[in-house]
């Protein structure tokens, strides 16, 4: 695996975790009641746990969609869980299908690139 992108991606859930569980997510979710920030936050993170993948030699290329699906989904899960802990917060099934929407296109879209372009992006990171 890819340091800097495993690094990046536990990074970013440590940033989705953290913020969703603030206070100060509740006051921001009266301005967003649709939570439409959740497709592109999970898109992100699904394509950083790709990049984190995309480096090992050993793993097939559909083994690495179906980890970094599986890993993504276990967060968007997780953090709704803990959402229904916080007393402004609440745990809702519509954002975790919003997740799981990011999650899809983002892979759908890394389906799309061609591998070109990825392995451009780490050897650009490695010099």
């Amino acid at each position: 695996m890819n340091p800097f992108f495993t690094f990046l991606s536990a990074a970013y859930i440590f940033c989705i975790v953290y913020l969703a569980n603030s206070p100060f997510a509740g006051f921001v979710a009266k301005f967003n009641p649709y939570s439409l920030l959740h497709i592109p936050l999970y898109g992100i993170l699904t394509i950083l746990l790709l990049l984190a993948f995309a480096s090992k030699p050993e793993t097939s290329r559909p083994s690495r969609y179906w980890m970094a699906a599986w890993i993504a989904i276990a967060v968007a899960v997780v953090d709704e869980y803990l959402q229904s802990f916080i007393p402004s917060r609440e745990g809702s099934l519509g954002d975790i299908l919003l997740d799981f929407l990011g999650i899809v296109l983002a892979m759908i879209l890394a389906r799309r690139v061609p591998p070109f372009f990825w392995i451009c992006a780490l050897r650009k990171l490695k010099e």
